[in-house]
């Protein structure tokens, strides 16, 4: 079971790695993109909830209420996320929205009383130096962005809304009802999301075919089958495992980039990402074969 949750939420984090290319061929707003895949998604994922329903029986309200909450910051993330890129650059960016590896165990802990790995502790600290080389953050090249001071707050913004949103994905798929609750989700990210581009960038409703066509690829790739997967296997997984897995989502960002744009990755960022998943590996490698524990 525990390999099985492994190569599930490794499979959602590598197809959710397109996310970023599949929005620039979009050429749409934040809001726009978050809005419109979450709702072209929702007739597909509501059909799998409607039989998870009669097999699993529906959402309390504690669950439902932990789902709704997930929402919001999935689509406040993904806003604060895109507005900080311009303002402190890619590099620095990437590094901040990766904190999740460290802040989702540590509110899995705190939270739940879920025993952190000595393992994955002691690994901690080369799957951030891998990030920080794969993030191109020491290189010269590497623009420092418009605003960096605001530019790092609208980044940690995001990474702790991202934190919390992956807790709570974990947290209300554990019952066993994980579909329903993305079901959720999806609602409530695309409602935050819709009423965010109003009173941020506004929201424009004229969306070309061309634009169309990439936010389907995007709905079908990512909310589907990525986030979908995701969402279903990591209640399996220790908080530190999941967390640790998701890094193949930026390291699959540049692999894409690669192959599809032609962006040669330096070398630095070829060692980061290796170091990413060695210190991964290893900090998952004996990890759980047990539920997490948690409190009565």
């Amino acid at each position: 079971m525990t390999a099985s949750a492994k190569v599930g939420v490794a499979s959602g984090a590598v197809i959710t790695s397109s996310s970023a290319i599949l929005l620039g061929f979009a050429a749409v707003s934040p809001a726009v993109a978050t809005a419109t895949r979450c709702i072209f998604a929702l007739p597909v994922i509501a059909v799998f909830a409607w039989f998870e329903r009669r097999t699993d029986g529906s959402l309390t309200r504690q669950e439902a209420l932990t789902a709704l909450c997930c929402g919001v910051l999935f689509a406040v993330d993904m806003m604060f996320w895109t507005q900080a890129i311009p303002e402190v650059g890619a590099g620095l960016s990437t590094v901040l929205a990766n904190a999740q590896v460290a802040i989702v165990p540590f509110l899995a802990w705190v939270l739940d009383g879920e025993r952190i790995p000595v393992r994955f502790v002691v690994t901690l600290p080369a799957i951030v130096a891998g990030v920080v080389l794969a993030g191109g953050v020491l290189e010269d090249r590497v623009v420092t962005g418009s605003d960096p001071l605001r530019g790092t707050m609208h980044c940690l913004a995001a990474a702790l809304c991202y934190s919390g949103f992956l807790f709570l994905l974990r947290r209300s798929g554990r019952r066993g009802r994980p579909v329903q609750g993305y079901t959720v989700v999806l609602v409530a990210s695309a409602v935050v999301a819709a009423a965010m581009a109003t009173l941020w960038h506004g929201l424009s409703l004229t969306v070309s075919q061309s634009s169309l066509m990439w936010i389907l690829a995007i709905t079908v790739s990512n909310q589907v089958v990525g986030w979908l997967l995701i969402a279903i296997y990591s209640p399996r997984l220790a908080s530190g495992v999941s967390s640790a897995l998701l890094l193949l989502t930026p390291i699959g960002a540049i692999a894409l980039s690669a192959c599809l744009l032609h962006e040669q990755p330096s070398w630095m960022q070829l060692i980061g990402c290796a170091l990413i998943l060695g210190a991964a590996y290893l900090g998952t490698k004996t990890t759980t074969t047990r539920r997490p524990h948690t409190r009565p």
